[in-house]
């Protein structure tokens, strides 16, 4: 699973805006779902601005410095009971991210053209939120509450420790790529599942996102 680590270099210098350009589309990574009664989570606070966001993010130790560049390989959110390989994926065919296979439900897919966690920058991970057989990997990720952590342990062995600070539902047909994208000057981690209200004909209309920024490393 995943792609072969060999050419890292060349992949880190990938370019990034690509993504937040594809995402201004109103991209979505996991288009279908299944009827789930009562469905997954959703988080409870309402959408909040720009600067209202970066107000609660948490501002990391002065001698935290951003990691170099390596692959992520297990992510791991103890409060909601995630712990997951993560696999290389990239953007298929028709723009959008690629998720990992849906057969697997506890298979979470780290972006692997943008940026490693820990890097400054805004690494992205996915994951389905559920399949026919039932709840998936981030069906949970919803109920995530600010100030939780989220840690995504890399192939060089170095552990990445983030702390939440927003969880929101965004429409797909009105993502707000440079919003959840942008560079903040910090090494910044997005979580993104499928979310919000769900139909047999249509799946999911939304993406869950979670906002975190780095806070420790190991």
């Amino acid at each position: 699973m995943g792609l072969d680590h060999s050419g890292l270099e060349q992949r880190r210098r990938s370019p990034w805006g690509a993504l937040a350009l594809v995402m201004l589309t109103g991209l979505a990574m996991m288009r279908n779902g299944v009827d789930t009664h009562p469905g997954p989570p959703q988080p409870a606070s309402a959408a909040v601005s720009e600067s209202r966001r970066a107000a609660l993010a948490p501002t990391p130790p002065a001698a935290l410095q951003p990691l170099a560049y390596a692959p992520a390989s297990r992510i791991r959110i103890e409060s909601i009971g995630v712990d997951a390989p993560i696999m290389d994926v990239g953007l298929d065919q028709e723009g959008w991210i690629d998720a990992p296979p849906a057969q697997d439900p506890n298979m979470a897919g780290w972006y692997q053209n943008g940026i490693s966690p820990g890097q400054r920058g805004t690494s992205v991970i996915v994951g389905h939120v559920d399949n026919e057989a039932g709840p998936a990997v981030f069906y949970g990720l919803g109920s995530l509450k600010p100030g939780r952590h989220v840690e995504v342990t890399r192939y060089d062995g170095r552990v990445a420790v983030f702390q939440v600070y927003g969880i929101e539902v965004f429409s797909k047909e009105d993502f707000p790529g440079v919003r959840v994208y942008g560079d903040t000057g910090h090494a910044e981690l997005r979580v993104i599942t499928c979310g919000g209200g769900y139909s047999k004909a249509n799946g999911y209309d939304g993406n869950v996102v979670v906002f975190a920024r780095m806070v420790e490393t190991r």
